[in-house]
């Protein structure tokens, strides 16, 4: 494997058997790489000169976790350029296939799990696990792997006695599956001559996921388990027929080599945790975060009204009505997950605040009643008091706001999953 990116991902109804089979996949792929590197028949590529490092995340509510770095939050950023990165990911290097199935085995037991209807442990998030091929001396990358165990779709019938965590889950895993649907959809179109927009903004998944279908340097391959019960044969077909587009795949050529391909400057100590090669220098980050928060919110909204635009003109058996209920469904579930994230970090920085208002208090009532103090300016004391006081009553007036509007999107959530019967599948 040279310069070149590999994808493998598996889908199906939940509790098909996508994460098992995926297990055996990552054993096996493991155990080849290895085998290949020390067998040195290629001379460019094996274990003389090639090192090997693996990373692995989940997207799970929205939110990107390193399994390997104590489920940190991960950013997903964009430059001007228009490239994906996934900053703050750590890589680890591995020597041999026991020490890298060890990491990977780590991954997966971190990976995000409830029981749901249909399956007492449902994975709940997409897991991204990536191998990476470097040369020794100048750490530049030879080939990436990413492995791909997708959170299994799910019907009405699979969540009608879910509470609101476990449908906001479903929202969120029935949007980027309907996303990935549609862009396989809209690829497969552009490979028979037309040209049809492909909404890869609608969801984090396929934004990640961008690289390994437009690069003419990547393969991918689409791993279909199929439940043999009649209940699941919707499920069966349409994934079947998807990864049938996704077998007839066609790209246009590349100039360059992706962003998510390229090294680092240097190679970090064996067995030491490495900054990931895609992470910018802290002004491009900025930049980046400042580029993607202005251009990528829009595009994203632009991205998912074609995705339910499309389901519109392919589902017939679905209303109009209904169909924009669904939609309004996923927006508001997506705005839930980043109203979250903005009320957690308000309360935060709020306590914090307040705990330093606490302790200038704490002096400031000092200064006027210790025993030593014998003169002392009161009018500075009631002027101070009143001023801290006030910020005291704006914080918890701020976070209150914020807080009732939480609520009233939780409110809208479930109002909308109770006039959407079923989620449209993959």
């Amino acid at each position: 494997v040279v310069t070149s990116s590999c994808l493998h991902f598996t889908s199906c109804k939940t509790g098909s058997g996508k994460t098992y089979t995926m297990g055996g996949i990552q054993s096996m792929a493991v155990s080849d790489l290895f085998s290949l590197l020390e067998s040195n028949e290629n001379a460019s590529c094996n274990s003389d000169n090639t090192f090997i490092t693996v990373s692995f995340f989940e997207l799970y509510g929205g939110r990107i976790q390193d399994l390997l770095n104590n489920r940190e939050k991960l950013k997903l950023l964009e430059d001007a350029k228009g490239e994906i990165v996934v900053t703050g990911l750590e890589e680890f290097e591995a020597n041999d296939t026991a020490e890298l199935m060890e990491l990977i085995d780590t991954g997966n037991k971190n990976r995000t799990t409830h029981a749901t209807e249909a399956n007492d442990t449902s994975s709940r998030s997409h897991a991204v696990c990536q191998i990476v091929l470097r040369d020794k001396s100048s750490s530049k990358l030879r080939g990436k792997l990413s492995l791909v165990d997708l959170a299994g779709s799910e019907r009405g019938s699979d969540t009608k006695s879910h509470n609101r965590q476990r449908r906001t889950e479903s929202s969120e895993i029935n949007k980027s599956l309907l996303a990935l649907k549609e862009c396989i959809r809209a690829l497969d179109s552009n490979g028979r001559g037309n040209s049809t927009h492909v909404p890869y903004r609608a969801s984090k998944l396929t934004l990640i996921l961008k690289d390994c279908f437009t690069s003419n340097m990547a393969k991918s391959t689409m791993i279909t388990t199929v439940s043999p019960g009649a209940s699941s044969a919707d499920h069966t077909l349409n994934s079947l027929r998807y990864a049938d587009r996704i077998k007839e795949k066609k790209v246009k050529p590349a100039e360059k080599i992706d962003s998510s391909l390229k090294s680092p400057s240097s190679k970090q100590p064996t067995g030491a945790r490495s900054k990931s090669p895609t992470r910018p220098s802290r002004k491009e980050e900025t930049n980046s975060k400042n580029h993607i928060e202005n251009s990528r919110e829009k595009d994203s909204v632009d991205d998912l009204e074609i995705l339910h635009a499309s389901l519109r003109g392919q589902r017939g058996e679905i209303a109009s009505v209904e169909n924009d209920d669904v939609a309004e469904l996923h927006r508001t579930v997506a705005h839930i997950l980043d109203e979250e994230e903005c009320l957690l970090n308000m309360h935060m920085m709020s306590i914090q605040e307040n705990a330093e208002l606490l302790t200038e208090e704490g002096r400031l009532l000092n200064s006027v009643s210790s025993d030593q103090i014998v003169d002392y300016d009161i009018d500075a004391y009631a002027s101070r008091l009143s001023e801290i006081l006030d910020r005291k009553s704006q914080l918890i007036y701020a976070l209150k706001e914020k807080m009732d509007y939480f609520k009233s999107q939780l409110k809208k959530e479930e109002e909308l999953s109770r006039k959407v019967p079923a989620l449209p599948g993959f």
